[in-house]
């Protein structure tokens, strides 16, 4: 790694292919590179470990070496939430011992022009939602009194570096342990190498910066951020009162005004509720979730004046989970964003596809992960999976023994487990067309022939899988122009048996779950945390900060 290049830079392991529930099987998923494992295969640049013009003993090196066992004794804090920060002070110890104990950001008795650019950095830490502000770094006005002073101030900006960079690549929380639909294993960096790397970079303030993710997804979320906390400090309260409606005229009209950056119509009122300002008030409803009426009601006001907190919470959330997510997306890529009930297909970093989806319902919801699509099956069958069969169809067979038959599905028994089928057709759950990736979860993209469900705002109403508005667009677009594969030729093979059509290549698809989000021209979009995930990161991240 040089010393210029991110510390973080690909993404997380797809999980571990396994046949559910009678599901086709495949090839196992080979693992994508990891960057905690890119790290810890680099070599220590030798100019981060040596000082070589300090010699191998000096009074500086001795108050570092002493600094260093009082951090090591009276470190007890965790400032990296879920991350070990056992290990973490292991490779401080390892990193200053392997120089001699010669400092890093300290020359002279005073901070290096390194050391600076690391400290601003950090110092700015809460810029990306990060938490670092607990540990004990040199202040604004520091002015060292002895050579313990610069010591112990090396040591705390190394120890500030090491939990930055661990926070930055997802090291606060566990997504496993939060919910088990959230089966992701962030790319951590390893401590010893990104201090390493830092210290040998020739800004090492921006090589820490760039271990955040790379994703303009998060760097959106990063400027709303910025952008949410100077309206706060900017913004005229609105006091409470009974809604406004078009053609009412009321003094927080003006703050209204104000809040959204409207003028007043030519020739009325600033405190008039005219069409602009119902037109603006509609625009906030939409983009907060809220219903649109273009009325100022008490649930309007809330989120406008009193959830400036609560909206930067969750923007920080949904940066925290941009962590979990590969450090730079890949050119070519599927992602399904489950709250927005959206599918984006990328190629060679161009959008081809953005199409509605059904997800999930609350009850049955579609779980969080990253894998590979590597083939396609025109005319599935399904098979219905355990869940289905003992929630769904047995009640129904006790009161109807045939139920299963009536409706075309083919059963089986296999010892005492039950086996349901349903054949290829027009009325098969999956439709015509299965896009495969095959993981524990046995959630698929696919067809499905009711399609009106497309047609409504809100769309989890699946067990599970993710059913497709274009499916056949998306398929011609994974061959890559190949033309036995096109659209039409695709849906020409609609009838009769299943047929298997491999990819030619994998392509990596990412279910992710983001309530924020900014749009193609900017504009903060707000989703419904369908299942309460974005609520559960904010809690924990906050309580993180608390402790």
């Amino acid at each position: 790694m040089t010393a210029e290049a991110p510390i973080a830079t690909l993404p997380l392991s797809p999980p571990v292919d396994a046949d559910l529930n009678g599901a086709p099987s495949s090839s196992a998923v080979i693992d994508p590179p990891q960057s905690g494992d890119a790290i810890a295969e680099a070599p220590i640049p030798e100019e981060a470990l040596a000082a070589t013009d300090a010699p191998l003993v000096s009074p500086e090196a001795d108050a570092v070496r002493a600094a260093l066992d009082a951090f090591l004794s009276h470190a007890s804090m965790n400032p990296i939430g879920a991350g070990d920060w056992g290990a973490a002070k292991t490779a401080i110890q390892a990193f200053y011992t392997a120089r001699g104990f010669a400092p890093v950001w300290t020359s002279e008795g005073a901070l290096s022009p390194a050391g600076a650019r690391v400290l601003d950095r950090l110092r700015k830490a809460d810029e990306d939602g990060l938490s670092i502000g607990r540990m004990p770094l040199p202040k604004e006005s520091w002015t060292p009194a002895s050579a313990t002073d610069v010591a112990e101030a090396d040591i705390a900006i190394s120890a500030a570096v090491v939990a930055y960079a661990e926070e930055a690549s997802g090291a606060r929380l566990a997504p496993r342990r939060l919910s088990a639909l959230l089966d992701l294993e962030p790319a951590v960096v390893d401590p010893g190498k990104a201090l390493a790397a830092v210290a040998a970079a020739d800004d090492p303030g921006e090589a820490l910066r760039s271990v955040n993710p790379a994703q303009p997804g998060y760097a959106r979320l990063r400027d709303e951020l910025a952008k949410l906390r100077a309206e706060a400090l900017s913004a005229a309260s609105v006091p409470p009162g009974p809604t406004l409606r078009l053609g009412m005229s009321d003094p927080r009209v003006a703050l209204i005004r104000s809040r959204l950056g409207i003028d007043a119509e030519p020739l009325s009122s600033p405190e008039l509720y005219d069409t602009r300002v119902a037109a603006a008030v509609a625009t906030f409803q939409r983009s907060a979730g809220l219903p649109v009426s273009g009325a100022f009601t008490p649930a309007t006001h809330a989120a406008l004046d009193g959830g400036a907190k609560a909206g930067e919470a969750a923007i920080i959330a949904n940066m925290e989970m941009w962590r979990w997510q590969p450090h730079e997306p890949e050119p070519t890529r599927i992602e399904i964003n489950i709250p927005d009930f959206m599918l984006s297909y990328y190629r060679d970093g161009e959008l081809g596809v953005h199409e509605r989806t059904i997800v999930g319902k609350p009850e049955t919801p579609t779980a969080i992960f990253s894998n590979a699509v590597r083939y396609l099956l025109v005319n599935p069958a399904w098979r219905v999976p355990d869940s289905i069969i003992n929630k769904e169809f047995l009640p129904k067979l006790a009161e109807d023994p045939d139920y299963l038959t009536k409706h075309g599905f083919e059963v089986t028994m296999v010892g005492d487990r039950m086996v349901v089928k349903q054949p290829p057709g027009a009325a098969n759950a999956l439709g015509r067309i299965l896009f495969m990736f095959p993981n524990d979860h046995a959630i698929y993209l696919h067809d499905t022939p009711a399609r009106g469900l497309f047609a409504g705002a809100f769309r989890a109403f699946s067990h599970g899988c993710i059913r497709l508005e274009a499916p056949f667009k998306l398929a011609e677009l994974l061959f890559n122009g190949d033309a036995r594969y096109s659209a039409q030729r695709l849906e020409a093979m609609i009838g009769g048996q299943e047929r298997t059509i491999p990819l030619p290549q994998p392509v990596p698809i990412h279910i992710v779950y983001f309530t924020r989000f900014a749009d193609e021209d900017g504009e903060l979009q707000r989703r419904e945390d369908l299942y309460g995930l974005a609520k559960i990161v904010a809690g924990t991240l906050s309580r993180i900060s608390q402790d």
